[in-house]
């Protein structure tokens, strides 16, 4: 492990730790050294690692457990995939969006509760146009109305994943307004709704 650098010590000790849970140095379930090893290992204070572990925890990668110290709850980096998801090109990530789309509209076809056919037209009615407001709210309305699909559906791992797409979602859909790809217009997102409600 590579002792932290002065320049931002949190972060250092943080990308430090992250980088030996992401390798596999410690596997899940697995307890990490104590605070007084990591300090060591780091060559920081107590507060540092302290810091540090607890932007882990947040992240996902750790889990405290009190009286009995700290454990890897995952080795996946989901800030890390969500860098390279934004990275992809413009076509990749509408893609996946519409994938996420499709099977959220089809599983919401099968198990809609009629709130939730309530929340959809209620939200497909606020979406409006990008006239309505301006590009920014536009978007909060569209995936506001989405997620009200993907939660229709009744999957939570595909709210999960959707929410973790959300922030490529919203740039997509930035590049959709500025017309580099089409985003399907009111009618598309009625008959969206329509099919699900015919189920």
């Amino acid at each position: 492990m590579q002792p932290a650098t002065r320049t931002n010590l949190t972060d250092s000790a943080t990308s430090s730790l992250r980088a030996e849970i992401v390798s596999g140095r410690w596997g899940v379930g697995e307890r990490i050294p104590n605070e007084a090893a990591l300090t060591d290992l780091l060559s920081v204070s107590r507060g540092t690692v302290r810091e540090a572990v607890r932007v882990l925890v947040s992240q996902g990668l750790l889990d405290t457990r009190q009286g009995s110290g700290t454990y890897v709850r995952s080795t996946v980096d989901a800030s890390a995939a969500l860098d390279r998801v934004k990275r992809t090109g413009l076509r990749d990530q509408w893609e996946a969006r519409a994938a996420l789309d499709l099977e959220a509209a089809r599983l919401a076809a099968m198990r809609h509760t009629p709130a939730d056919l309530e929340t959809m037209r209620q939200l497909l009615a606020e979406r409006g146009t990008v006239a309505d407001g301006g590009s920014d709210a536009f978007i909060r309305r569209d995936l506001a109305f989405h997620k009200s699909v993907v939660a229709a559906s009744g999957n939570k791992a595909m709210m999960e994943l959707y929410d973790f797409f959300t922030a490529a979602i919203t740039e997509t859909i930035h590049a959709t307004i500025d017309g580099d790809l089409p985003e399907p217009d009111h009618q598309a997102h009625a008959a969206i709704v329509d099919a699900i409600a015919a189920s």
